[in-house]
């Protein structure tokens, strides 16, 4: 094992409460740490997913890589907003403050805000969003991988994918399927690979409750901020939020962990320019590592 510590806080995300929202670890100043470790550390701590930082030349500017527990993520919502409110915490007593995180996929712009004392919210500029194929003709087929029948879908909008950094296929469901919803086939990167995307996302529209899983179906998640950003962009392209209206989209009911992400969405038809997602965050404790991996017998 290599000795040299290294800090990092424990926050909750998408929740004013402690203990609900999606848990992430922050790793404030990462420098010198290999993609390898940073995989053995999530895996360790086993978080849903864990962020590291390091300083780009400016004390509001950084660079960030995500990792979940299987892999590293080119951009993540939740993390990102994660990690500013983090920053803010250290930083001090400025009630505002704007960062501005390069991830593989692309730089993202966020602004936060002091609430109370270990509160915060924070609101992301996901940039805008890309629109990479409609699939109602594919519909019942679509509706089977989730455990679903045809009647189960909103068939006043179509399945479509949607890219604000990850490429998500939305999924519109009526409110009481979203319940009994679950990934049922064992190739389900394969097919959604087919159709421009890389995860699913359920969404019932007149509720504005969504969910997600792996791609495996074994971990659902609490709260998709990556994938909020497509939710917002296509209910907005099909006229169902207002230009520039911010509203709620709720997610984790069923995993016991409650989480709020407010969307806005600015632009119309296939034109979003711009698409924001926000929501409290918690800081709830820190840690260090005190024994980094040695790559060399991992």
């Amino acid at each position: 094992m290599v000795s040299s510590s290294m800090k990092y806080v424990h926050v909750d995300v998408f929740s004013p409460v402690p203990y609900s929202g999606n848990s992430l670890v922050v790793f404030p100043d990462a420098a010198g740490l290999t993609g390898t470790q940073m995989a053995l550390i999530t895996k360790e701590l086993r978080h849903f997913e864990a962020i590291f930082l390091e300083m780009a030349g400016d004390p509001r500017a950084y660079r960030a890589r995500v990792f979940d527990l299987m892999e590293e993520l080119p951009f993540a919502g939740h993390p990102v907003i994660g990690a500013a409110c983090t920053l803010h915490a250290l930083a001090g007593a400025a009630e505002t403050a704007q960062w501005t995180i390069e991830l593989k996929a692309r730089t993202a712009r966020v602004e936060t805000q002091r609430r109370a004392e270990g509160r915060f919210f924070a609101r992301l500029d996901q940039g805008a969003a890309e629109f990479l194929g409609t699939w109602a003709d594919r519909a019942p087929e679509i509706a089977s991988w989730f455990s679903l029948a045809r009647k189960d879908l909103d068939d006043s909008l179509p399945p479509e994918t949607v890219s604000t950094g990850l490429r998500y296929l939305i999924v519109p469901v009526q409110r009481e399927a979203l319940a009994r919803a679950r990934i049922s086939i064992p190739d389900l990167e394969v097919r959604l690979a087919a159709m421009g995307a890389q995860f699913a996302y359920l969404i019932d529209p007149a509720g504005m409750e969504g969910r997600h899983w792996n791609n495996d179906g074994i971990i659902e998640d609490v709260a998709t901020g990556s994938a909020a950003g497509c939710v917002a962009a296509y209910l907005r392209r099909h006229d169902r939020i207002g230009d520039g209206r911010s509203v709620v989209l709720k997610q984790g009911r069923f995993v016991g962990r409650a989480s709020e992400i407010a969307v806005t969405a600015h632009g119309s038809g296939t034109d979003i320019r711009s698409v924001e997602i926000g929501g409290d965050v918690s800081l709830v404790g820190t840690g260090r590592l005190d024994v980094l991996p040695d790559v060399r017998r991992s």
